[in-house]
């Protein structure tokens, strides 16, 4: 059971007790995310992260952070989203006090010294060429550009190449200034952790000065102009990476769990309508799934698949297929319970691992102001009928609503644009 407190600055401090373990993640989630960003700063929260462990005031470089953590055997990492930035340490609890220490170090007194900026710019420039070159991971932010537009919740986390090699030392220490603050962060310990000692250990490591924060996220915005139906970027490729889907849901709407529900029988395991009609039935795809993009005031539904580059038009067919039989027919009783069910399984699973507990919970309180449990969420899977499945599919399931980004070795955008009706 959970367990939360606020210090006095502010800092909220969340911990789960959890059976059958020594170990406990320690995770610090921030809201300061790329859509806090702006056009000349595109980039800088992911560059941010970087920094972090670049060097602060005990741990003074990047040698002294790894060594402390490799020294005990645990794991230390961070990610970078749209909407937050998470820092973690998983140790075994006896060095619980090292993991905050080495977390409060990074987050207090992180030095920005422009040598290491120097040296992590070309690291990150790498990163970018990276997933260029990996294209079933960049398909995916080309969706989100095309159905979204220029706007940060279009843009990719990564930022742009002439932004990365422009940012200086004082744009680190002034978005770091305005965002990482004790109201705007959350602190959760999960595993063999006793919550009064966290409080305490939380008040120590983390006694921060309460300031504001002087940063907005940039709202959404829809109907831009420069939306797009199709992305298609041209590339010599052995397979078609492709996502094909639709605008979906913000998170906290009331139907969440039904479009959940509705992307796990469309596409959410080896037994789902994706994958036995588009890889097993036609033999079209060798990856294929489905699933949400859920934020705080929009969302999406998508399908991504790899795919041969000769039939691509012949899987994009096959996909809108899908998509159409459950617009119009729904989704038989026995197939919504399987989705049910799938999704707790998944869950229950997921949380097993203090890393993922961590997560779930720091994003639940930095987000929406309240933690979630396993029961809650179960309670509203169940809740999901085939008719609510139904409605939502044919709400969103629009001809004018399907967007479809492909990199593949192709340079005619219409040909796509025209698959995309039902």
């Amino acid at each position: 059971m959970y367990r939360k407190s606020t210090l006095t600055n502010g800092l909220r401090v969340i911990t789960n007790k959890m059976s059958g373990t020594n170990a406990v993640t320690c995770m610090v989630l921030v809201k300061a995310g790329s859509r806090w960003e702006t056009k000349n700063i595109s980039g800088i929260s992911h560059f941010l992260e970087h920094m972090f462990f670049k060097g602060a005031k005990k741990y003074e470089n990047a040698k002294a952070v790894s060594e402390a953590i490799d020294s005990v055997g645990g794991d230390f990492n961070a990610f970078t989203g749209k909407e937050y930035a998470g820092y973690y340490v998983k140790v075994a609890s006896a060095h619980t006090k090292l993991a905050l220490d080495v977390l409060s170090d990074m987050m207090q007194h992180a030095r920005f010294a422009e040598e290491e900026i120097e040296k992590e710019r070309g690291v990150i420039l790498e990163e970018f060429n990276m997933y260029q070159d990996t294209p079933m991971y960049q398909v995916a932010w080309n969706f989100e550009r095309a159905m979204f537009g220029d706007q940060p919740l279009g843009w990719d986390e990564i930022g742009l190449k002439d932004v990365i090699r422009g940012l200086k030392r004082e744009d680190f220490v002034k978005y770091k200034e305005s965002l990482y603050t004790t109201e705007n962060m959350v602190l959760v310990m999960a595993g063999d952790v006793n919550h009064d000692e966290a409080e305490k250990l939380a008040d120590k490591y983390f006694h921060m000065e309460a300031v504001k924060t002087t940063r907005e996220m940039k709202s959404f915005v829809s109907g831009l102009d420069s939306v797009e139906r199709v992305s298609l970027q041209t590339k010599k490729t052995e397979q078609t990476h492709l996502v094909c889907g639709v605008p979906g849901l913000p998170e906290d709407h009331k139907d969440h769990y039904v479009l959940k529900v509705l992307a796990s029988v469309l596409g959410g395991s080896m037994s789902s309508r994706m994958f036995l009609a588009v890889r097993e039935a036609k033999g079209l795809a060798y990856y294929i799934s489905t699933g949400t993009e859920d934020y705080l005031d929009t969302g999406a539904l998508y399908t991504r698949a790899g795919v041969d580059v000769n039939r691509v038009d012949d899987a994009v067919k096959a996909i809108v297929e899908e998509y159409d039989k459950v617009r119009r027919l729904g989704v038989p009783a026995t197939e919504v319970k399987k989705g049910r069910e799938f999704l707790k399984g998944k869950l229950t699973l997921r949380l097993e691992d203090s890393e993922n507990l961590a997560q779930m919970y720091a994003r639940d309180e930095l987000l929406h102001d309240g933690v979630r449990t396993y029961a809650e969420i179960a309670k509203e899977i169940d809740e999901v009928t085939a008719e609510d499945v139904h409605r939502v599919a044919k709400d969103l399931l629009q001809d004018d609503a399907l967007y479809l980004a492909v990199i593949g070795p192709y340079e005619d955008e219409e040909r796509f644009l025209k698959g995309l009706k039902f």
